[in-house]
């Protein structure tokens, strides 16, 4: 009997020493390339690839006045003709080699990612191309003008949605007079020029104004050596500027006819930094309100107990400045004005009630208990870790973040949620309206 004791004694303590080491984050080096560039390297061989990713605060955010659309379109011609090279031959240069050039276009940063097997004979051949698509791109004039043509007709398609519409009007009603709150339009596309593109690309592309990250197949000096090779070429400058001050909205409520059989509703203002504090309160906290699929309060009460929609949701989406919260959900236009009513009173009950202990337990479990499998990937963990480089987080945000999630209690949340979500800025916003 004791022995059996004893085993169980040390089957336990393993099982809490596995738990406890499944979720510890990579280890993430860190330092400031010749180049200006900051750099965040994960070493890890378990297979023969290499993902790296540079990021510039080189977002939609940073169109300029009258120009919006100038981020996204200077970004889609960076890998579509470069010093030496046309679009195909970019194209066939990669495939030779199994590597693929990505990327995107958010509001606070534009990302270049590439992903390629990590021998050298692949890996320099992918990086040479990669490099000259950073820092050489030539902005082809029939290139500009076929891509372009395209983004104004796709724009023109989008702008019949509704969904599109209202998350237009919810933006611009969140950020009046913002960066944050401005979008493209058919004619801010029409007036873009070539040479916008090219101005935009010298301003925000710099190397002072770059984030590298490297995941993978590589030693420390190796990563050191790209990562200066990637920058070293980027246009010369400081880095850009602040946004201004973020003026909060003032509560109300927008109403935009659409032919559409269904309303889109969103609900929400302008709430969390990254890197705030109370990030994983809010987390927690919105995991019982409408992050937990069918265990939300707002899935409950909205879908279940009233048949009100098919989904409903809430998020809170940190940005460098106060990035949204935000409930969304699609109903019957004759039922819009009942579902957005319900759906602020579940909010506004969880503003004072906060979750009970049974829901805040359930939601600790399920992100913690979730969080490993968002490290399971080279790529994955590539996506965490420019994440904190971009946005500046701990080093050890990946180390900490279980202890972090487990630590939050109700009150936490609850105290969170009154900072952060303040009814007397909420905007809503429904497209589809019969009113």
């Amino acid at each position: 009997m004791k022995t059996m004791i004893s085993c169980r004694w040390l089957w336990a303590i393993f099982i809490l020493w596995a738990g406890q080491s499944a979720v510890a984050g990579p280890k993430i080096e860190h330092w400031v390339a010749p180049s200006g560039a900051r750099v965040y390297f994960v070493e890890n061989h378990a297979l023969p690839m290499l993902d790296v990713q540079v990021d510039f605060s080189a977002g939609s955010a940073r169109d300029p006045a009258g120009l919006s659309g100038v981020a996204s379109l200077a970004h889609a011609l960076l890998d579509l003709g470069v010093e030496g090279l046309d679009e195909t031959q970019i194209a066939n240069r990669l495939a030779d080699v199994g590597a693929q050039i990505s990327g995107g276009v958010e509001l606070d940063r534009a990302s270049v990612s590439l992903r390629t097997l990590s021998a050298a004979d692949k890996r320099d051949g992918a990086l040479d191309v990669y490099r000259a698509v950073l820092s050489s791109p030539r902005f082809p004039a029939e290139v500009f003008e076929r891509e372009r043509a395209r983004k104004i007709a796709a724009l023109k398609e989008s702008l019949t949605r509704p969904d599109v519409i209202a998350s237009r009007a919810f933006w611009s009603a969140l950020y009046p007079g913002h960066v944050y709150g401005q979008a493209a339009t058919p004619e801010s596309l029409a007036a873009i020029m070539r040479d916008d593109l090219e101005r935009f690309y010298r301003m925000h592309y710099r190397a002072s104004n770059a984030v590298v990250t490297l995941v993978g197949d590589l030693t420390r000096t190796e990563a050191e050596r790209i990562a200066q090779t990637l920058t070293a070429g980027l246009p010369n400058g400081k880095a850009v500027s602040r946004f201004d001050p973020l003026p909060m909205p003032r509560s109300g409520e927008q109403r935009l006819a659409h032919p559409a059989a269904q309303a889109h509703v969103l609900i929400g203002l302008p709430a969390l930094k990254r890197g705030d504090p109370d990030f994983f309160a809010l987390q927690v906290g919105n995991y019982t309100l409408g992050g937990g699929g069918f265990v939300s309060r707002l899935m409950r009460e909205v879908r279940e107990k009233r048949g009100f929609a098919y989904s409903v949701y809430s998020y809170f989406m940190p940005l460098v400045q106060r990035g949204p919260f935000q409930i969304g959900l699609q109903t019957k236009k004759e039922q819009a004005d009942e579902a957005v009513s319900v759906a602020r009173d579940v909010l506004a009950g969880f503003l004072v009630d906060g979750p009970s202990e049974e829901e805040l337990l359930a939601a600790k479990q399920n992100i913690a208990g979730s969080f490993p499998l968002r490290l399971d990937s080279n790529r994955k963990i590539l996506d965490h870790v420019a994440v904190i480089g971009f946005y500046d987080l701990p080093l050890d945000y990946l180390d900490t973040y279980v202890a972090n999630v487990e630590r939050v209690t109700a009150e936490d949340v609850r105290v969170a949620f009154s900072r952060h979500v303040r009814l007397e800025h909420l905007v809503t916003v429904v497209a589809g309206s019969d009113r």
